[in-house]
């Protein structure tokens, strides 16, 4: 080999790596490698909390059957009650009405009588014959339905009383008494259906 002739490439040149060495590496290097891993991860904590307040709220649960067919139970229910109350309301408000109109026609079945029981009396202070047992029994059944005759004994009372004369009173009255019933009077279940004509002392 000449002098001048140069060394040919070796197999290391060839394969393209570094031939090895024992040299450690800088303080500097690792410092910068740690920096660089700090960065890269720190974004994706960001993304990551991000992605966590932006996740939507759950969606509300579906009923199940059972709680389906509870709700229309109960619905139906109350549906029920309510019917059941109304009727019953509507019941008793439709006795009350059926019952005074019974009462008002009773009232006016007894009115449309008055007349004969003053026809009877009548003929009773003529001492007609066969008249008082008669007029007995008529009253007898007519009381039994609530009529009642009003007492001439009372006190004066303008709401049962008609006075049609008056007279002095007695020493030491207090207050105005009926003396003499010039007509009967009548009250059926309570109520006057027409007022005693009377003769007041007092």
């Amino acid at each position: 080999m000449s002098g001048t002739d140069k060394p040919g490439p070796s197999a290391e040149d060839f394969s393209g790596e570094q031939p090895a060495t024992d040299e450690a590496p800088s303080v500097d290097a690792a410092v910068d490698a740690a920096l660089d891993e700090a960065v890269e991860a720190e974004p994706e904590s960001e993304v990551e909390s991000a992605e966590a307040e932006s996740e939507p709220e759950p969606a509300p649960r579906e009923p199940t059957a059972l709680e389906m067919l509870t709700a229309e139970r109960d619905q139906h229910l109350n549906d029920l009650q309510r019917v059941t109350a109304e009727f019953a309301n509507f019941r008793k408000q439709t006795e009350k009405r059926n019952a005074e109109t019974v009462r008002q026609a009773a009232a006016r079945v007894m009115q449309a009588i008055l007349p004969v029981l003053d026809a009877c009396d009548a003929a009773a202070l003529q001492q007609v014959e066969g008249v008082e047992p008669i007029t007995a029994q008529l009253r007898s059944v007519l009381e039994a339905q609530g009529l009642e005759i009003i007492d001439q004994t009372e006190p004066f009372d303008p709401n049962r009383h008609e006075a049609a004369m008056s007279e002095p009173g007695d020493e030491g009255q207090t207050e105005p008494m009926v003396s003499e019933v010039l007509r009967t009077g009548y009250a059926f279940n309570g109520r006057v259906l027409r007022a005693a004509m009377v003769k007041v002392k007092g």
